[in-house]
């Protein structure tokens, strides 16, 4: 045996993942699911730059009237 070998280490939170993984198998495709459902979208360029051209600029203080 080697003087660098070391003893496998699962720390508690994976060892605590793992054993959810395991009561639930279905735990990952349902989080992948809801992953998809809010941030992988395939966005429209043009929209984008639309959006992005009718953009208002705002003063610094919103709530300031502004001074002639």
């Amino acid at each position: 045996m080697s003087i660098f070998a070391r003893p496998h280490y699962t720390s508690e939170i994976t060892h605590f993942i793992e054993q959810m993984k395991e009561k639930k198998p279905t735990l990952e495709a349902e989080q992948r699911a809801g992953r998809a459902l809010l941030w992988d979208k395939h966005l429209d360029r043009s929209l984008l730059t639309e959006y992005s051209e009718a953009k208002v600029p705002q003063q610094p203080y919103v709530y300031q009237t502004r001074v002639k």
